[in-house]
């Protein structure tokens, strides 16, 4: 069962991963358009202020899961480093706990929000919904949490062995 669970969190984060990736692409595009259009062409494109954030909200929300699988979640270096085998894994789940605490709190109010911001338009974007902004925190939550249980269960100190 863990087997099979750390594949489908192995899945799920390098997809979160890769559209991440592609957000971050698509905002330094738009960015080198809107560049373009305002200082070469001089007729700026205002959408194109609007889509970078877009992007850029998605890509940390969806980049936030791999954080947490290579143990890059908030912890006590030095008490992880003084401490023996026990207490390092008391100290993961503690972190994993708040961790995990923090992302359902993200998940239940970013549905509510999402949902709520349905009615409201991008400015600029008059005919896309703010649903679709707002909907990243919902799912990098849910991306976040299958990532957390992944490190809980298969700690990888990826963020604290590259440490200085």
């Amino acid at each position: 069962m863990k087997h099979l669970f750390l594949r489908f969190e192995h899945w799920t984060t390098s997809l979160s991963m890769m559209v991440a990736c592609v957000m971050m692409a698509l905002a330094s595009g738009f960015g080198i358009h809107q560049i373009f259009t305002r200082f070469i062409i001089e007729s700026p494109a205002e959408w194109t202020e609007v889509l970078i954030r877009f992007c850029l909200i998605w890509m940390v929300f969806l980049g936030i899961p791999t954080a947490f699988r290579q143990g890059a979640m908030v912890s006590v270096d030095m008490l992880y480093r003084l401490s023996g085998d026990r207490m390092r894994r008391v100290l993961d789940s503690v972190v994993a706990i708040a961790a995990l605490t923090l992302c359902g709190v993200i998940l239940w109010w970013g549905s509510d929000y999402a949902k709520r911001g349905g009615v409201q338009s991008m400015i600029g974007l008059e005919g896309v919904s703010m649903f679709w902004a707002y909907l990243a925190l919902p799912v990098g939550a849910a991306f976040s949490i299958i990532g957390i249980i992944g490190f809980w269960l298969d700690p990888q100190r990826m963020e604290l062995e590259a440490a200085q």
